[in-house]
């Protein structure tokens, strides 16, 4: 574990509980050579942006890192995917169906309102929304950390470096372009397994 770097988390950070599920994660992060940075904040709420998105692998580092940890985070899915034989595994993983065929469709103001009712709750955002070459971010993760009064917490991962890297929390404010450069600026040289981030 130590070889990991491994964060410690603080009381308020929700837990998965699962013991099997940390030795995993550390087998899988052990094998494809991944390690951790920085420190996770000690909060009970936080919106968590994770970039560079670049390949469906980013999903099982993503996995990996949250099982190691025992976090207990949630995210955003496609919505078909909670209609087959993997919606039992998507939930428990904590995902959360999305209709991409309505962009917006409210899904803002139910994650604020998710907020609002959970004792605790880490959403995990791309901010990219996609896989693919963006020339902007979206500002869907801006809109529900503001609304719901929870710090952004942006996590990098870096294949280059093969490093799950935590950075500080930031408190978003009305101005929104300032915040999104500010928060991209962490993640400068960070690698994607597809492309870099410049």
């Amino acid at each position: 574990m130590a070889a990991l770097n491994v964060p410690v988390l603080g009381a308020s950070v929700p837990r998965r509980g699962s013991r099997a599920g940390r030795i995993l994660g550390f087998a899988v992060l052990k094998i494809g050579g991944w390690s951790f940075a920085g420190t996770i904040p000690d909060v009970a709420k936080a919106v968590i942006i994770v970039a560079p998105h670049t390949s469906n692998w980013d999903f099982v580092v993503g996995a990996a890192g949250m099982f190691a940890l025992d976090l207990d985070l949630r995210f955003l899915g496609k919505h078909t995917l909670f209609n087959g034989p993997l919606a039992p595994v998507m939930r428990a993983l904590g995902g959360i169906p999305v209709d991409r065929a309505h962009p917006g469709g409210g899904v803002v103001d139910e994650m604020v309102e998710l907020f609002h009712t959970e004792e605790q709750l880490l959403l995990a955002l791309a901010p990219e929304g996609t896989r693919g070459d963006v020339d902007r971010w979206r500002t869907g993760f801006h809109r529900i950390a503001s609304a719901a009064g929870v710090p952004i917490v942006p996590v990098a991962l870096d294949y280059g470096r093969r490093m799950i890297r935590f950075g500080r929390p930031h408190t978003p404010t009305e101005d929104v372009a300032g915040d999104l450069a500010r928060l991209q600026d962490y993640y400068a040289g960070a690698t994607g397994r597809r492309r870099s981030v410049h």
